[in-house]
């Protein structure tokens, strides 16, 4: 077999005169008769290789047989192509290889998809026959790039005197938050180990070990829907340091990002990356990942529209209510039909009843601004007046308002602003916004079950300035967690753990977690915390999500090598499937069939 010296891609004039072999799959070929030309790939890019009948008349016949994903070995030399016939569009397209030998390695079948033209086709059939859809140059980037993150982090953290250490995947199953996967025993018939949600446990008893400084690229597991940017099964860059405070980690942190989105991507992110507090974040983008790209504030007007005589709005602020929206520049965009259809039908998706609208006009003197919309004769001139000064509005703006609970309105509001960023092209793409949000609330109140909830994980620890909250006003605890949100999505999260048994029993109890329960659920932890814990806290980032923004695709499923569907499954190898009764014997299992 011919041994490849080049890769397709890396070609350039300077190998002009050279013998190369080079190895790949057919791209595209062209039959000119006594010229065959066929556009060879591999995963640094194309080349041109050139089949002369004059030449090599062997060579010749054999490539006009040749089809679409063979497998080809060629040798020749390396020639500049001429004057006005090169491809500007190739990295290679300056030069061509005249073929002298070569081998078919592989014939293939047709493919199911064009590789040139996947992007149109059904993500199913791209997912079912992966092994093609991956041979296309922008999967292979993405595949790079995630392998470069990979890296970068790995160079970073060794640097730091961080420890690469595995924890297990078969582990204990602690029901917090989403469900856990589980994994029946043969061993011990009738238990059952759970896939990890994340290493939180083994990582801080690493720290009670003495580790002092830990990371590891993990795989991590819930049973939970899928989203666009979430998947069952994902990979978490997952760190731990001790004797450190929130400042220590948020500082470690972010030069690692900057780091990875230098190196990746040549962005220079400014630092130290601003702060924002989960209040500021709520109050002014109505969610707490805010989308920095552009301002659009939202703005609260109860207080202005109380005193209205619009019967929606003093309803609403009268059983306990908020009116808050938004002012969107260039109100010209959109019709009536567009803000009461279109619009008013998206937030109804995230709970809104209704959508109120102003838009801002000049009055007729030319110089003053006035509201124009069917509700505006509700409100006095002086009222239309402090709600233009309030969004800062200008002539052709859009306010747009929500009337409901806090709740509700922020829920809203937030997705419509991030819709209207990128309706209206407030931002520019390629532009990365950082922040940590901090200050969070240890607690948010679960109306259903009338109990507390952890709003991160039970090992948060309170602000030390709320320590002594947890035993009369647990509603106001601020904890010491953080997250870093990129152009509006949460990249990584973290916080300074608990590392007194005293006050993670307190937590406990304010969860509604029985000290029996805590017992069955994390008595080896609880029993480590008893050794000699130091201060510890870390972070962990989503290493798909990270790779999404850095490779600027919005679906997961292009940066994971064999993701799976929206269903959880995987079309390649049609898992989840059935196993053999003898298997499911072993273990002590019996499948119940659905009555139809």
């Amino acid at each position: 077999m011919l041994k490849r010296t080049h890769n397709c891609g890396e070609l350039r004039k300077e190998e002009v005169g050279s013998t190369v072999v080079v190895s790949g799959w057919v791209h595209s070929y062209r039959d000119h008769g006594s010229l065959v030309f066929i556009d060879l790939r591999d995963r640094e890019g194309l080349v041109q290789l050139v089949f002369d009948l004059e030449t090599n008349k062997a060579a010749h016949e054999i490539a006009r047989q040749v089809r679409c994903e063979w497998v080809l070995a060629a040798s020749g030399l390396v020639r500049p192509r001429g004057e006005g016939l090169e491809n500007p569009k190739m990295a290679t397209g300056q030069i061509e290889i005249i073929v002298g030998e070569f081998e078919v390695l592989n014939t293939a079948k047709t493919p199911p998809f064009d590789i040139d033209s996947a992007d149109t086709v059904n993500e199913e059939l791209r997912l079912t026959h992966r092994y093609i859809d991956l041979r296309r140059p922008a999967m292979q980037d993405k595949l790079r790039i995630r392998h470069k993150v990979t890296k970068v982090v790995r160079d970073y953290f060794d640097d730091k005197g961080f420890w690469e250490i595995e924890t297990p995947m078969l582990g204990k199953s602690t029901p917090e938050g989403a469900r856990d996967y589980l994994v029946p025993s043969r061993l011990a018939r009738g238990a059952f180990y759970a896939l990890p949600q994340s290493p939180q446990l083994f990582k801080q008893i690493l720290m009670i070990s003495g580790t002092d400084k830990y990371f590891q690229i993990v795989r991590c597991f819930r049973d939970e829907d899928p989203r666009a940017d979430r998947q069952a099964e994902f990979t978490q860059i997952d760190i731990e340091m001790s004797f450190v405070d929130s400042d220590d980690i948020m500082t470690m942190n972010e030069k690692l990002i900057a780091r990875v989105f230098e190196e990746v991507a040549g962005v220079k992110v400014d630092l130290p990356v601003r702060r924002m507090t989960y209040k500021e974040s709520v109050d002014n983008y109505g969610i707490d990942r805010p989308d920095l790209r552009f301002d659009m504030k939202l703005k609260d007007i109860s207080e202005i529209a109380k005193e209205s005589t619009f019967g929606v709005f003093t309803s609403t602020i009268g059983n306990g209510g908020i009116v808050k929206g938004l002012c969107a520049p260039g109100a010209d965009k959109f019709s009536r039909r567009d803000i009461e259809k279109t619009l008013t039908g998206y937030v109804a998706d995230f709970g809104a009843k209704g959508l109120a609208w102003f838009k801002v006009a000049k009055a007729e003197d030319g110089n003053s601004l006035v509201l124009a919309s069917s509700i505006a004769k509700f409100f006095t001139p002086a009222q239309q007046q402090q709600i233009i000064e309030r969004f800062g509005a200008a002539d052709n703006d859009l306010i747009l308002l929500i009337a409901d609970t806090e709740d509700v309105v922020n829920k809203s509001l937030a997705p419509l602003r991030v819709k209207l960023g990128a309706d209206l092209g407030l931002y520019e793409d390629g532009r990365y916004e950082f922040v940590w949000i901090i200050d969070f609330p240890l607690f948010e109140w679960n109306e259903e079950n009338k109990r507390y909830d952890s709003l991160h994980h039970p090992f948060t620890s309170p602000t030390a300035e709320d320590m002594g909250k947890l035993e009369t006003d647990p509603a106001h605890i601020n904890s010491q967690a953080y997250d870093l949100v990129v152009n509006g999505s949460e990249v990584g999260g973290g916080s300074v753990r608990i590392h007194n048994p005293q006050t993670q029993a307190k937590v406990f109890d304010l969860l509604n977690i029985s000290r029996e329960q805590a017992q069955d659920r994390f008595g080896f932890f609880l029993k480590a915390l008893e050794y000699g814990a130091p201060p510890h806290g870390g972070i962990a980032f989503g290493l798909d999500r990270l790779v999404m923004l850095l490779t600027g695709t919005d679906n997961i499923r292009d940066v994971i090598a064999f993701p799976k569907t929206q269903r959880g499954q995987c079309l390649l190898t049609e898992a989840p499937g059935s196993v053999d009764e003898t298997q499911l014997k072993e273990l002590n299992i019996r499948v119940q069939k659905h009555q139809s």
